[in-house]
């Protein structure tokens, strides 16, 4: 099913509208600074894929099937484009559009709201891909909420919505101003909070509620590290407690002789994740509690996304790093949270897009609270760009000379190689795990993981 059959037949289709006659505003022969070019939008186009996952990948107490990918075109009225990728998550960006819609019926959705997204841009013009980011999505925000009948739809439904439209825009206006460098992308007021050139990368995998224990074992024999672990589980507090408390136990056990060369211990640090279904704080806790009588405690590096966000739990006493993540939408959401006690941050470059990222690092940087970046089982190629913001926060505490990057696409997706084949430079070394890190080298910076870099599977879907 492609784009324009699946918004016939969903009943969504847009005014078409275009802007092909609009002209620069910029005298041609002009001399103008990045800051001062005006870029004019003339063209866009969306399209997406289906991508099968290897098994259902259960978090949130629900669980995925399928994964779609999406792909956005920006063109000017210079006649440069950019094409930008997108993975869609409704589990994730908001479970309750998730649990009130069939599986498609909430990626269509958030197809929609991406294809609502291009079509109001078209005769639009920018110089700040930031600004024009937030200018967009509070249109689309409103858009989502009218088309899911949801009036609180959580604002990461519209950014996840925008992550394939902001890159689109982001690669237009590097084409507009001739940057081929992830570094001169990055706008000065953010260049503080990204201005590291790290050698390694920890390349962190997702161990879901199915992965079974010996899968477990056999990433760390190959040396992975640092280990994300799902926690609560379906069903009630008690019973998600119950399971939460025998899933560490056992992964505890099975992990308890292996050594990294990264850690001053020497043990493998653990990074939960519970995506907000705890609701209480004595409920997480009693699982620390359970931690330290196993031997646990010591390795928990940070617990991310504990408790829902509209529970509005102060956590300055829980003895242990939390992360904000969904609930940091935004930057302001983030530094709300940061008041509360959380003292890490979640980046999600390819799920909250790369402008609303930039925006949540700056922030962090500022009440120095460290950063990583979380997947979302994303493909092969928005990998790169969460790296070039992982490649560049500041070293996560413990891990020094190290940035933070949970990639766990090659588990979950049943057609991950040929995924892996649409990469520009798919035999790169810094593309690849090797023992639980990406070295990234010269090389790696030289080409900015390859997102300037021509995408020949994408170009072919569009007329460009």
């Amino acid at each position: 099913m492609n784009r324009r059959d699946f918004i016939k037949a969903a009943s969504l289709t847009l005014a078409a509208g275009t802007a092909a006659g609009c002209k620069s505003i910029i005298p041609q022969g002009t001399a103008v600074t990045a800051s001062q070019k005006t870029i004019t939008i003339a063209d866009t186009d969306c399209e997406f894929e289906r991508e099968p996952l290897l098994r259902p990948f259960g978090f949130k107490g629900g669980a995925l099937n399928e994964i779609w990918q999406s792909a956005a075109m920006v063109r000017s009225t210079s006649g440069k484009h950019g094409i930008g990728l997108c993975t869609h998550n409704v589990l994730w960006s908001d479970a309750k559009v998730f649990a009130s819609n069939s599986e498609s019926g909430g990626n269509s959705l958030l197809f929609a709201m991406t294809n609502y997204a291009l079509k109001i841009m078209k005769g639009r013009s920018f110089t700040d891909p930031v600004a024009f980011n937030d200018q967009i999505f509070k249109e689309v925000y409103a858009y989502g909420q009218k088309i899911c009948s949801m009036p609180k739809l959580r604002q990461t439904f519209a950014l996840n919505a925008l992550v394939g439209v902001d890159n689109a825009v982001w690669l237009l206006y590097a084409k507009e101003h001739g940057i081929t460098n992830f570094d001169d992308l990055i706008p000065a007021k953010y260049k503080p909070a990204l201005s590291q050139h790290h050698p390694k990368v920890a390349s962190i995998p997702l161990m879901a509620y199915t992965i079974p224990i010996k899968e477990i074992k056999d990433a760390a024999d190959d040396g992975y590290f640092f280990m994300k672990i799902k926690i609560g589980q379906k069903g009630t507090q008690e019973e998600m407690l119950k399971k939460d408390m025998a899933r560490l136990t056992a992964i505890h056990n099975s992990l308890s002789g292996c050594r990294t060369p990264y850690t001053k211990s020497g043990k493998l640090p653990y990074y939960f994740d519970a995506n907000g279904r705890y609701q209480k704080k004595e409920s997480l806790l009693r699982l620390l509690d359970h931690a330290k009588k196993i031997g646990a405690f010591d390795q928990i590096a940070v617990i991310e996304e504990p408790f829902d966000e509209d529970l509005d739990i102060d956590v300055h006493d829980i003895p242990v790093r939390l992360a904000a993540d969904e609930s940091a939408h935004t930057d302001k959401d983030a530094l709300e949270r940061i008041e509360m006690g959380y003292n890490a941050i979640a980046l999600k470059a390819i799920a909250k897009t790369l402008s609303m990222t930039m925006k949540i690092a700056n922030v962090s940087k500022q009440h120095n609270v460290p950063c990583f970046c979380a997947d979302l089982t994303v493909n092969p190629i928005l990998v790169e760009w969460n790296k070039n913001v992982a490649a560049r926060l500041d070293s996560f505490p413990g891990l020094d000379g190290m940035g933070l990057l949970e990639t766990n696409g090659h588990q979950n997706y049943r057609n991950w190689k040929t995924m892996r084949s649409y990469h520009p430079y798919p035999n790169a070394p810094w593309s690849k795990t090797k023992n639980g890190v990406f070295n990234v080298d010269k090389d790696f910076y030289a080409k900015s993981g390859g997102i300037f870099a021509p995408l020949p599977h994408y170009e072919a879907m569009f007329k460009v």
